[in-house]
């Protein structure tokens, strides 16, 4: 490799009238096009991972690779190979599932990589000693990179030359002040400039920068935890474990009932083995919830698609779920609970200023005078101030009518800035300093008592959170950079953090809601702690420091539970306080913009990111508030909150569904009793009580409050209710086997079918409760599609059936009668053993 070029010298300074808008600074002309080319063959160029959200592998991976797609592809395969392709008709719920998830995420996904695209600005660098802007990826290692405010940084890097540079590493770090940086000093790749200008020697370029590793690690796939897709997933391992043996004796009981495996396979196809086969399929995909599953994706994408208009991106259909579960909420100050920067608080004059008469309209103290007013309405109009100064353009408009003589830009080096006006300036005239208190504040010049009085007074506007300016007034003239002697306070200016206006009424809301907030943020804990009363939050003293927190997750979670309020804490440490709370039981949701937050992020329960994050965290987030509104969850919760509450209803129909469909498939191959029902009407059922009336009821508004253990809520309905319609079916099935044995198969399947479905409506009726004009009006539509599709011609012959005898059909009804009374009796026992836990609970 080549020896690196002039750009690894460290100049302090440009040369004198150069500038940093020149090349050649200090002999600086960065790498020639032949060690560009040298490093580019050798892999050393800027080129990260595009990843901005998941990968469509990933969401494929999610939506299509499930228990129940597995067992319903096998059946459908089997319905291929008999060439009954109109029996086909229960996959068709498992492709909606997968086509409708991978779409709606995929679209989010879509989303933000074009947002992504938008923030992609070139850069400049320097190479045979001229400025060439370039993409951000063609940056190689030892590139000297061009730096002016307002730019984020692309590499690790080295300073070579510093003009008053100035990093905002909020995004790393959490640490709101501006960090000065001078020739040698490291920047990190994901940092900004916020005064000042410099040259930077890029030392770490691609996947070996520090924002590119910190986002791989978050970038690693997990799975979000849903209790919905959870409870589907562990009903699809009891039903794996249970359908190996139960396909056995379900295919063995069906050969047996069209007259034993020896017949079926010597005589045609379509003569026993089909039918055998083809009971067996409809018996399997009876078991399976896929309906369940189905309708809780479209909930999920309904969801989201409600919120998309309120600027509420949701990049994994679960997160809505979620958010309706979570109890604590761990916020990050910056970005989340202030919008980012300051604004002016008040002015105030120094405990040793004299005082004057003058009053002015804006509410400030009478004792300063419009000299230091239009003076700091000059600072806040400079272009080129500190983010601080900005503050002061709008409290302050009266800007001298004279140019300065001088002036001094601000350093965080020196903590001060300067201007200097002449005697046509009037009550401006004279030299002005404008900076930290402790940079300013001479004690030889005002005496102990002077001096001790003006720290007194910035250390409690400090202690209450406020950021402090002193300006200070001079005859001395402004020399060079040198600090003026003779400098006399005359103002004290302190600001606030820009606190969001929704952030207060939000945070009440989740607190009505039973839901913690803890603020986590790498700021100081006394700016945090601050922050945190001013919208609501009860803080004695100061906030924990985080650099005192315990390393041992037992300890840590110990004082997660006594505290709310951190400051001082490092991205390792926030993934671990995560992780103390999930310990404890907690179902956590984090909010964050910086590439600090990822890893927290990736470690809750839900991630969220704020609109001005950076790619790598929104990347990782489940849920993105575009807008930045922090105002937006208490939406968010709502949706959740109607998913969840309605699928625990809906769970209750499909697992019914599904035990009285495992137990037929069970006492009929035991009997060796035909399956009484094909796979086209077994769809029909389920469409009539299940498949359309299911889709309004998950749309329906439903604010309960989440209460964990809906699967088991869910299974002690289903189970007895399931056992009903089992025992319903076997009586029917007797009743025809012992007094009408000479009624054809399509006619039995017809009784069976009326049966089942009213039986099925019942459940249906139920769990709507209490019943709308629209959900009854629902229900009575799904009675007369059954008697549709048992009266119409066109109906009987797609499904195979005929109109019963009249005696089974009365048995039919009778039965179908006499099974809804035992379920209506199930559900009032039920429902009053729910309201007891829902009380219990506090919902």
């Amino acid at each position: 490799m080549a020896s690196p070029s002039p750009a690894s010298a460290h100049p302090s300074a440009p040369e004198s009238g150069t500038g940093l808008g020149f090349t050649g600074v200090a002999g600086i002309t960065g790498l020639t096009a032949a060690e560009v080319a040298e490093r580019e063959a050798a892999g050393l160029v800027n080129v990260q991972s595009r990843d901005t959200s998941r990968s469509l592998g990933e969401i494929l991976r999610v939506h299509v690779f499930t228990m129940f797609n597995l067992a319903i592809a096998l059946c459908a395969v089997v319905v291929i190979l008999m060439g009954r392709w109109l029996d086909l008709l229960f996959s068709l719920a498992a492709v909606a599932n997968v086509v409708i998830g991978v779409v709606q995420e995929y679209s989010a996904k879509r989303k933000l990589d074009r947002i992504a695209l938008l923030h992609q600005d070139d850069v400049v660098v320097i190479r045979d000693g001229a400025r060439v802007p370039l993409p951000m990826a063609q940056i190689v290692r030892d590139d000297v990179v061009v730096l002016r405010r307002g730019d984020q940084v692309p590499v690790d890097g080295e300073v070579l030359v510093s003009d008053g540079l100035d990093m905002d590493e909020a995004l790393l770090t959490g640490e709101n002040d501006p960090v000065p940086k001078t020739p040698g000093d490291a920047v990190l790749s994901g940092s900004a400039v916020v005064a000042g200008a410099g040259l930077v020697r890029a030392t770490a370029v691609g996947s070996a920068s520090h924002a590119a590793r910190l986002s791989a690690e978050a970038r690693r796939y997990s799975a979000i935890h849903s209790e919905l897709r959870g409870a589907l997933e562990k009903v699809a391992r009891w039903l794996t474990i249970a359908l190996v043996p139960i396909i056995a004796v379900i295919v063995h009981g069906q050969m047996t009932a069209v007259g034993g495996w020896s017949l079926a396979l010597s005589q045609p196809r379509e003569a026993a083995l089909e039918p055998a086969l083809i009971a067996s399929v409809a018996a399997v995909t009876s078991m399976i919830p896929q309906g369940l599953a189905l309708m809780t994706t479209i909930a999920f994408a309904v969801a989201a698609l409600k919120l998309a208009p309120q600027e509420v991106l949701i990049q994994e259909q679960p997160a809505v779920e979620v958010l309706a579960r979570v109890d604590t909420v761990c916020l990050d100050k910056t970005g989340t609970l202030t919008e980012g920067g300051v604004r002016f608080d008040r002015l105030t004059a120094p405990a040793s200023a004299d005082a004057s008469p003058d009053a002015h309209d804006d509410g400030a103290p009478a004792e300063v005078g419009d000299g230091p007013r239009a003076v700091l309405a000059w600072f806040g109009a400079d272009p080129d101030v500190n983010p601080t100064a900005a503050a002061l353009r709008e409290p302050f408009t009266a800007v001298p009518a004279v140019d300065p003589v001088a002036q001094v830009a601000f350093s965080s080096a020196r903590r001060w800035s300067a201007v200097a006006f002449g005697p046509e300036a009037g009550a401006a005239a004279g030299t002005w300093l404008l900076g930290a208190p402790e940079a300013l504040v001479d004690e030889r010049l005002l005496g102990p008592d002077a001096a001790q009085a003006v720290r007194a007074q910035v250390h409690a506007d400090a202690d209450a959170g406020r950021r402090v300016l002193l300006l200070a007034r001079t005859d001395e003239p402004l020399i060079g950079e040198a600090l003026p002697a003779g400098g006399v306070p005359v103002a004290v200016v302190t600001f606030r953090e820009n606190v969001r206006p929704d952030a207060a009424e939000t945070l009440d809301y989740f607190h009505a809601q039973g839901v913690r907030t803890v603020v986590i943020s790498g700021d100081s804990p006394r700016t945090v702690a601050a922050v945190a009363r001013e919208v609501g939050l009860e803080v004695a003293g100061q906030a924990y420091d985080g650099r005192t927190l315990p390393d041992e997750p037992g300890e840590l979670a110990d004082v997660m539970a006594e505290h709310s309020v951190f400051g001082r804490v490092s991205p390792d440490q926030k993934k671990a306080m995560v992780q103390a709370l999930q310990s404890r039981g907690h179902v956590v949701a984090m909010t964050g913009d910086g590439v600090n937050d990822a890893l927290a992020l990736k470690t809750a329960d839900l991630g969220i990111a704020m609109g001005n994050a950076a790619p790598a965290t929104k990347a990782v987030s489940r849920m993105v508030l575009l807008d930045g509104r922090f105002d937006r969850l208490p939406r968010v919760l709502g949706e959740g909150r109607q998913v969840i509450a309605n699928m625990e209803r809906l769970a209750h129909i499909y697992l019914t569904k599904t035990t009285y469909a495992l137990l037929f498939g069970v006492v009929f191959s035991l009997f060796a009793w035909q399956f009484p029902l094909l796979p086209r009407q077994a769809s029909t059922v389920d469409f009539i009580m299940i498949g359309a009336p299911t889709f309004f009821l998950a749309l329906l508004p439903n604010p309960r409050r989440y209460v964990p253990g809906f699967l088991g809520r869910a299974l002690r309905f289903a189970i007895p209710s399931g056992a009903v319609i089992l025992l319903s079916m076997v009586t029917l099935q007797t009743y025809v086997r012992l007094t009408a044995g000479d009624v054809d198969l399509p006619r039995q399947q017809a009784a069976f079918m009326i049966t089942l479905t009213l039986l099925g409506l019942w459940v249906l009726s139920v769990m709507s409760r209490p019943l709308s004009a629209r959900v009854v009006v629902l229900i009575l539509a799904m009675y007369a599609v059954l008697a549709a599709v048992v009266l119409v011609p066109a109906s009987r012959w797609y499904h195979r059936m005929e109109v019963p005898p009249t005696d089974v059909l009365v048995a039919a009804l009778v039965i179908a009668a006499l099974g809804c009374g035992l379920i209506e009796i199930i559900h009032q026992v039920h429902r009053r053993h729910v309201a007891r836990v829902l009380a219990a609970a506090g919902a």
